[in-house]
């Protein structure tokens, strides 16, 4: 009842909004002149300046508080001031929670997994009818797709609009096993398609290389498990390295939909025996699982960590800082590898246009309207290029009618990212729909600057070495396929939230902190105790409710893939 209310403020809201602005615009069309491609109409009082508050889950540590050339440009042109807030002394979650319990709100959010609780507490605004009057580039952009937006079989509200590139094709793999490229060629390049391969290839090298050539202690492998990320680097690698998509904590039957957690599948305790055995062997980092996220990236950075297990995006940081320093060898090349040669990961397993994590306007914002003209003007072709390319004459150039990245600008954007971003502001304003890499706009160039040829360009020597040992032009060229497997009909599971409060959140939650506890616990256990651990963990996970939670989850999949066969 409380988020059909929301639903029917939220269009009275927008109804009142489009009657001010059509009163105010009056010689202006309705507003859809320029105001739909810079945040407002051109008339002094919509682009008067203001300040908008942004809440978003993920730290951004090169955000660039508007002061980068981009985000000069875009206040100038829009009248619009970005201010970002992230996580401060605690998780996304814990961010999102304090705001519903408070019931305040900044204008925009970009909550990440809490979109549910936000919208259970009535604190997300519907978009529908926004995007319906003042919203053609979002529309444009999610076109076929555009029935995916709303929130569920029986709410037909747009709460969130999602950041997944629309037709996107993957040119590159950001994930896998990572290795430094040093470790490789001390190697000769040896195979690395299994957890052996890998094994093998840093036992070698930290045997003959104990030390880093400034005396610390090399780091065979290291783990950020110390916090929130022990999903990304400790137990969604469990499916991976075992033939599995990433359908977040749960494993689906590709043919059945029926859903079960994923660590209840025997695979995936052999995967996380050996990384037990890596600890045995003395091939982990003993702060592994007590490390904080600094404390992680700063290991890595220093060039002690040998491998990674990890998405790039969690370690670009630190890389970026490998290449600032010119310390090349010590970066890392990227390895599909499974249990043995019986898997192959899945990661690039069609999802069809992935809705989930996006951007949604609260219902404390001071100016609905003026948000989403913002939005619509950074989802058309205009604003798109100028997020992933910059400004034309400063970051490009067009040459024969294609968009070429000068020689400079390129050299800081490949050897020192960080920098990179912090200055431009490229890549900070992703924020809005978007469409994918690989497509083009009407001048015939991508969208994007992630396309094969822009890739190899900014690979390193170093990586172009690897690739080249290995036969490879880009590390995708090192994964199965796209078309290796079937499209997953309910795109990813992860993106399907529970309803706050409800039992299979609460049963969820306990689960979490079972595996936080228990995954570790097996890890670092002597390998004698592994299998009592281990099956102690399952043991938890049952009495915890794990299957009332699967077969709650399996209705969920069920219903997604019933919504989005219509």
């Amino acid at each position: 009842m409380k988020r059909k209310m929301q639903m029917m403020l939220s269009l009275m809201l927008a109804l009142v909004f489009v009657f001010v602005t059509a009163c105010g615009n009056s010689n202006n069309e309705g507003g859809t002149n320029t105001g739909t491609n810079n945040g407002g109409s051109n008339n002094e009082e919509t682009l008067k300046p203001i300040t908008v508050r942004m809440a978003s889950g993920d730290n951004n540590p090169s955000w660039d508080d508007m002061n980068s050339d981009l985000g000069k440009y875009l206040k100038e042109k829009t009248g619009i001031t970005l201010k970002q807030e992230f996580p401060v002394g605690g998780t996304d979650s814990d961010m999102f929670a304090l705001m519903v319990a408070s019931d305040e709100y900044p204008d925009l959010v970009m909550p990440k997994g809490s979109a549910g609780k936000l919208v259970d507490a009535g604190a997300l605004i519907d978009l529908r009818p926004l995007i319906e009057e003042h919203g053609p580039n979002l529309k444009k952009v999610y076109g076929e797709y555009f029935n995916r937006l709303r929130w569920s079989k029986d709410d037909d509200a747009i709460y969130v609009l999602p950041q997944a590139g629309v037709d996107q094709t993957y040119f590159e793999a950001g994930g896998g096993f990572q290795l430094q490229h040093q470790v490789l060629e001390a190697a000769g390049y040896p195979e690395i398609k299994t957890v052996k391969d890998y094994e093998a290839a840093i036992k070698a090298y930290i045997e003959k290389n104990p030390t880093t050539p400034d005396g610390q202690p090399t780091i065979g492998m290291s783990l950020n498990g110390g916090e929130w990320q022990i999903l990304i680097s400790v137990t969604n690698p469990a499916f991976y390295a075992t033939g599995a998509p990433d359908d977040g904590e749960f494993y689906i039957d590709q043919e059945t939909h029926e859903a079960i957690m994923h660590y209840q599948r025997p695979e995936e305790r052999e995967y996380f025996r050996w990384l037990n055995h890596m600890n045995d062997i003395g091939l982990l980092d003993k702060e592994s699982f007590v490390q904080k996220y600094d404390q992680y990236k700063a290991k890595i950075a220093s060039g002690r960590v040998l491998g990674l297990i990890d998405q790039d995006w969690d370690y670009a940081e630190a890389q970026n800082a490998l290449k600032a320093e010119g310390k090349f060898g010590s970066t890392y090349a990227r390895f599909p590898v499974t249990l043995n040669e019986t898997y192959q990961d899945h990661s690039f397993q069609g999802t069809g246009y992935l809705v989930g994590f996006g951007v949604g306007i609260t219902k404390d914002a001071q100016d609905p309207v003026r948000l989403i003209k913002f939005l619509d003007y950074l989802a058309s072709d205009e604003g798109q290029v100028l997020v992933n390319w910059g400004i034309e004459g400063k970051h490009y150039n067009v040459v024969d009618g294609k968009r070429v990245i000068p020689e400079d600008v390129q050299a800081m954007k490949s050897n020192d990212n960080n920098t990179f971003k912090k200055t431009t502001g490229i890549g900070n304003y992703l924020i809005s729909a978007r469409y994918g890499d690989g497509v083009m706009d009407p001048s015939g160039n991508y969208y994007t600057t992630t396309f094969p040829e822009q890739i190899q360009t900014a690979y390193s020597e170093a990586d172009k070495k690897t690739l080249a040992a290995y036969g490879a032009t880009t590390y995708k060229d090192l994964w199965p396929a796209d078309d290796a497997f079937p499209e997953r009909k309910y795109g990813a599971a992860w993106t399907l939230p529970f309803e706050t409060g409800s039992k299979a959140n609460v049963i969820f939650q306990k689960t979490q902190d079972i595996m936080k506890k228990r995954i570790p616990e097996a890890i670092l256990a002597k390998p004698a105790d592994f299998d009592k651990i281990y099956d102690a963990f399952l043991k938890d996970l049952e009495d915890a409710g794990v299957a009332e939670l699967n077969a709650e989850f399996t209705k969920m999949v069920k219903d997604r893939v019933e919504l989005w066969s219509k």
